[in-house]
């Protein structure tokens, strides 16, 4: 049900959009869902209290308090943010908004609406997009879209409003980034490719970074895992960093309306110049970086501290982000890294010396080939990274080809089923050595445990293909022999079945007078 909701939705949207860029309409209707969240917590979290002040058996009930004692009550700020919700003065809640939706000026009001809640709201100042009053939507547009968005929110249990509206977020991220192809796919991992990083990677608790978080999908996916083995929410610490101003935006929010605390920064920064949490030893984290991006060098970075391994190539950032992982690794903790498959065999400025020093000091954990065509904005091929600096299995490292695990979805994209997320993640799980994960055996043609010796031999290179072998063959039991008398005999048929096609042809065309 809740997937004919979401493309239902997005279909109106979509509509309502008419000529306007998706670039500029995302922030438009992402917007107003996150103002429709806030108000819709903050209002059930004030009917959950004000029925407690009232109920005699509730250890808040307000003895002898008159209806203006509680309205007084009601105001103190410290009953929402013992539930996160964000404090929402009365004249800025959706039912104001929504009745004042076919007025002119309905641009205009939003943005005032949103000043106000960021006034009251520490934690969200310069989270919000105040850019409604200048939107370039038709005449009435921008108060169906209103409307539209009052449609969500179903029911008045806090936590299912939340879910809701948050995968209603997260699944109209997704539609944006695919309307607007190549651009839309520098704020948007695709949910597979996540999903794989956190199912390798097994966060349960403790501090997970992202040093280029887009719009915050690593941590969502982070958190539903925890909450779906039986953690709860808040376990982990959020931290994040991440450059565009306008997708550190869109991960803020994506946080808050699900509810997750959250540290990015205190404004968004390059990670390299302007490294918002210098101090940060985090036990997981989980990135997916631009890949081969060739502008990322500063005079500044020269000799920098996270050079461990050996100075990046100032015209490609993959070997400078896989060591500003590392330098803000736990020594027990684990990195996940998507980056573009040359990164697995490139020799240029350095990067073969870099990695095979961390090869060699054995901080490459599992690498994993993907399929093609997993991402909106591009077609280079992926990888993944899994780096660990005590790894449970030393000696060796983990490889995987899983590009020919992929499920076309589109015309033009494909995805990691659940299924095969799980079994990449149950070998992994199984190599390691985890309790009750079973025995680990390598699978030609899929997945090898490679000796460090063997990797120094072919250049430490780190391409799974080169070292799982090829898919091994069923065997059928009929002897080779057999085998290719049969077949022989197949064939002999087939070409005097072609001869006798080609002289009947012959015939038909004599008769019409053609000559050979």
């Amino acid at each position: 049900m809740l997937e004919d909701i979401k493309k239902t939705l997005w279909a109106t949207a979509d509509k309502l959009r008419a000529n306007v860029d998706a670039a500029e309409y995302k922030h438009l209707v992402l917007g107003l869902i996150f103002l429709k969240y806030i108000s819709d917590t903050f209002t059930a979290r004030r009917s959950e209290i004000e029925a407690r002040l009232k109920n005699p058996d509730d250890k808040y009930f307000f003895a002898g308090a008159t209806p203006e004692d509680i309205d007084a009550e009601l105001e103190d700020r410290d009953y929402f943010k013992a539930a996160n919700a964000f404090w929402v003065p009365e004249g800025a809640r959706w039912e104001t908004v929504r009745a004042l939706a076919k007025r002119p000026d309905i641009g205009k009001v939003i943005d005032d609406t949103l000043a106000i809640i960021e006034a009251e709201n520490p934690k969200l100042k310069g989270i919000l997009d105040k850019r409604f009053a200048r939107a370039q939507l038709p005449d009435g547009k921008l108060g169906e879209l209103v409307d539209l968005i009052s449609t969500i929110g179903f029911g008045t249990d806090p936590a299912v409003a939340r879910d809701v509206l948050g995968q209603v977020y997260e699944y109209f991220l997704g539609q944006f980034a695919s309307a607007e192809g190549k651009r839309g796919g520098q704020f948007y991992t695709p949910a597979s490719i996540v999903k794989t990083l956190v199912a390798v990677l097994n966060p349960h608790s403790g501090q997970v970074y992202d040093p280029c978080c887009g719009s915050g999908g690593m941590f969502v996916q982070s958190e539903k895992f925890i909450e779906a083995h039986g953690g709860k929410l808040g376990d982990v610490s959020i931290y994040g960093q991440e450059a565009n101003p306008t997708t550190w935006r869109l991960a803020a929010m994506n946080l808050a309306i699900r509810g997750i605390d959250y540290n990015l920064g205190r404004e968004p920064g390059d990670t390299f110049t302007k490294n918002q949490h210098p101090d940060l030893r985090a036990d997981f984290i989980l990135a997916n970086p631009p890949f081969n991006i060739s502008d990322w060098w500063h005079g500044s970075l020269e000799g920098d501290s996270r050079w461990l391994y050996g100075d990046p190539p100032q015209g490609n950032a993959n070997y400078a982000w896989l060591q500003h992982m590392l330098h803000h690794l736990k020594p027990t903790g684990r990195a996940g890294i998507v980056l573009a498959n040359g990164s697995m065999s490139s020799s240029q400025n350095n990067e073969g010396v870099i990695r095979a020093a961390m090869v060699d000091a054995d901080v490459v954990e599992v690498m994993i080939a993907l399929p093609g065509q997993l991402f909106f904005n591009t077609q280079i091929p992926a990888c993944l990274w899994f780096l660990a600096k005590q790894k449970k299995r030393q000696g060796e490292v983990l490889f995987i080809d899983a590009r020919k695990l992929g499920q076309m979805i589109s015309r033009v994209q494909t995805e990691l089923t659940d299924e095969v997320i799980a079994r990449i993640a149950d070998t992994v799980s199984a190599w390691r050595g985890d309790a009750g994960a079973g025995y680990y055996r390598d699978e030609p043609g899929y997945s090898r445990s490679v000796p460090l010796a063997e990797i120094a031999e072919h250049g430490h290179v780190l391409t799974p293909g080169r070292y799982v072998g090829a898919e091994a063959v069923e065997d059928d039991d009929e002897a080779f022999a057999d085998k290719m008398q049969k077949l022989t005999e197949q064939l002999g048929e087939q070409m005097a079945k072609g001869a006798e096609l080609d002289a009947l042809i012959r015939r038909k065309l004599g008769g019409l007078g053609y000559e050979f």
